[in-house]
């Protein structure tokens, strides 16, 4: 009912506006300057009038489709059908004044025409203040509804009043609907940061968008013109900016159809970027070349000469390119931050990383940078610790919507991760944001590993500093407790057998007996002690053939199998497991410490073998590495393998302890064909 008198009366409408203008009868328009300008510019007042009465009509037939089309596909939906009949009304009575033609032929048609506008206008507001859910966000903005339709109404039913501020008094009619403007779009921005859903903030975008860029074209082409343009402007001028202000408007109702009808196919943010870029450039393009005419007519004293606007002409299109380039990357910097400029960003983090001493400083930046080079809420690094946990070492911003995480690998191990969440929850990285991510990741992935490295190193030393105030304990505590009175047993007993010497020989003989079994009790504890300090085998036997003898405790030898021998240094604790221990030719004389770290290293990957791996055989190899100056140790078995659940036990972590207090590495892993690697590197002193 509504759509068929909307349309009727706008029908009716058409002639009576076209009457009006061929008369003039607008009392805004100064009639004669309007003939003599239509005169001077040879265009007739019969074509002036048409030119009008078909921007008019063209730009309510675009509202007045899109909101049929709205009507016609989503009229399961409340809010689409009310977004129908808003744009169906407005474009057609609320935004052409044109409409309000019909009552001065039609008095009787004064009313519902008048209520169709007033309806229109507050309507399209109440709209843009609910959509895309329905609901007044915040719940306050109801009351600017209420305020902007007792506007229109004294705008509408009692024009000429005093309450009409439209007329009565134009500045404070200018703050109410500029106050309401804001309202309205800063309604739609905070929904859109903390109530929509991702969906809900794609139809946003485009809703803000053609409201926006309409509220430029009115700032524009009409706000900055007092009256009529046709009484200031030159007719020609005068239509393209009345056709330039329906055109920006047409925004509006096509935003509108694209969030409700096609939000999901087409992507605002490219439209919001490339508008931004092709505004302002059209803007400067137009007053730069404005600028050169005015400038070189005054400087040469001449007015529209051809030189002057091929000279301006030549000048813009010499610029246009560079021009557009910088635009472009100022644009994709304000929506996406510095994507484009991957370098850009690698130097300024590697100036923070230079810049930063604490470790935790330089994750700290990492994130940092990261969040403000992609314009991003939320970056986090997540580490590694013990087994396969996760813990967040820093973090910038806080987190919102699906975030991206990629991985940290350095020398194919993951070490950590690397966050970042979307710019908008429910929003995708572009490829160009993840190339650039990926490329921070690589640096991200050094920084880590220095960390860690760091870590360690801090560990190593402090479990230094308490390994050897242990040692130091348990040796005060065996020479204190054990050997200390033990000697001091000795000393007593001898200066009794001395006594006993003359009077009692058999006793002092006794006697003697013991304290000699107390010595011999008291070498072992010196004995003991001193394997402590240093295996006693490595200085008897040397390395290898410790090693050896190690793993024949433990199985047998290869060689001792082939001769038939059995082991040599066997002790009944033969369980059918076969060692190899190999040697290359060119090993020099290792260090002590080296020396000791490899055997308790062997020792202890040995009798893992034995104890889990249910192997059959197990081969221990000795190498240098001349590239590297290290020696390389390597004990592998073809046994179950290390499961991937299984956390570090004491014996891993002593040997991984052992490597790492002399600088070098200790891995264990897996092999493709099944068993258990233990490969050692240390390195040797210069």
């Amino acid at each position: 009912m509504v759509f068929v008198v909307t349309i009727g009366l706008f029908s009716a409408n058409t002639p009576a506006y076209y009457d009006s203008l061929i008369s003039f009868s607008d009392p805004e328009v100064d009639t004669a300057t309007v003939r003599s300008n239509l005169e001077a510019a040879d265009v007739s007042i019969e074509r002036f009038a048409t030119y009008l009465l078909g921007i008019s009509v063209a730009s309510a037939v675009v509202w007045v489709v899109v909101g049929t089309l709205i009507f016609w596909r989503r009229a399961d939906n409340w809010i689409a059908l009310f977004a129908s009949l808003c744009l169906i009304v407005f474009g057609t009575f609320g935004l052409n004044e044109s409409a309000l033609a019909l009552p001065d032929q039609y008095p009787a048609a004064w009313l519902p025409v008048r209520l169709l506008a007033l309806f229109g206008n507050v309507a399209i507001y109440a709209f843009v203040l609910i959509f895309p859910n329905g609901r007044f966000v915040p719940r306050w903005t109801r009351w600017a509804v209420i305020l902007f339709a007792a506007h229109d109404v004294f705008f509408y039913l009692f024009p000429g009043s005093v309450f009409d501020i439209a007329r009565s008094f134009p500045p404070l009619d200018f703050a109410v609907l500029a106050i309401s403007a804001c309202i309205a779009v800063g309604s739609q921005l905070y929904r859109y940061r903390h109530v929509s859903t991702p969906a809900e903030r794609q139809q946003t975008k485009w809703v803000v968008f053609g409201v926006v860029s309409a509220g430029l074209g009115v700032l524009a082409f009409e706000v900055p013109i007092s009256g009529s343009p046709f009484g200031q402007f030159a007719p020609l001028y005068a239509l393209a900016i009345q056709t330039a202000l329906f055109g920006s408007l047409l925004l509006i109702p096509l935003s509108i159809g694209v969030a409700i009808l096609r939000y999901r196919l087409w992507d605002v943010d490219v439209v919001i970027n490339r508008t931004l870029v092709y505004g302002a450039l059209s803007a400067i393009v137009v007053a730069l070349y404005t600028l050169i005419v005015v400038a070189l007519g005054e400087l040469f004293q001449a007015r529209a000469d051809l030189a002057l606007s091929l000279v301006a002409t030549g000048v813009v299109a010499v610029l246009f390119a560079p021009l557009r380039e910088r635009l472009q990357r100022g644009a994709n910097r304000l929506m996406y931050g510095e994507r484009d400029d991957p370098y850009s960003v690698l130097s300024r983090l590697g100036r923070r990383l230079e810049a930063t001493i604490a470790p935790k400083a330089a994750l700290e930046a990492i994130v940092e940078t990261v969040a403000q080079a992609l314009k991003v809420p939320y970056a986090a690094i997540n580490l590694r610790q013990d087994g396969a946990q996760f813990t967040t070492a820093a973090e910038h911003g806080t987190p919102k919507g699906e975030p991206l995480i990629l991985p940290l690998v350095y020398q194919r191990e993951t070490v950590g991760h690397l966050i970042v969440a979307p710019r908008a929850p429910g929003e995708i990285f572009s490829p160009a944001d993840v190339r650039l991510l990926e490329d921070l990741a690589r640096q991200v992935e050094v920084a880590v590993h220095a960390l860690r490295l760091t870590a360690d190193l801090q560990h190593s030393r402090e479990r230094l500093v308490t390994t050897r105030e242990e040692e130091r304990r348990r040796l005060r505590r065996d020479l204190h407790d054990g050997l200390g009175p033990t000697l001091g047993y000795l000393t007593l007993g001898l200066d009794t057998a001395r006594r006993l010497f003359t009077q009692d020989p058999k006793g002092a003989e006794a006697l003697l007996l013991e304290l000699k079994a107390q010595t011999q009790e008291a070498i072992s504890e010196v004995r003991r002690l001193v394997y402590g300090l240093r295996p006693p085998a490595l200085d008897d036997l040397g390395l290898i053939p410790a090693i050896r003898q190690k793993a024949a405790n433990h199985g047998l030898l290869v060689e001792d199998l082939l001769s038939g021998k059995g082991s040599r240094w066997a002790n009944g604790n033969n369980n059918g497991l076969v060692f190899l221990v190999e040697a290359s030719e060119d090993l020099p004389l290792l260090p002590a410490a080296v020396e000791v770290a490899c055997y308790r290293i062997a020792q202890e990957a040995i009798a893992n073998a034995t104890r889990h791996s249910g192997a059959s055989s197990c081969h221990v190899s000795f190498s240098l590495d001349e590239a590297n100056s290290s020696l390389e140790l390597e004990v592998a078995d073809d046994g179950v393998g290390v499961p991937e659940d299984r956390n570090a036990g004491v014996g891993m972590s002593s040997m991984r302890e052992r490597a790492e207090e002399l600088g070098g590495t200790l891995t264990v892993e897996t092999l493709p064909e099944g068993g258990t690697r233990v490969l050692s590197h240390l390195p040797l002193s210069q």
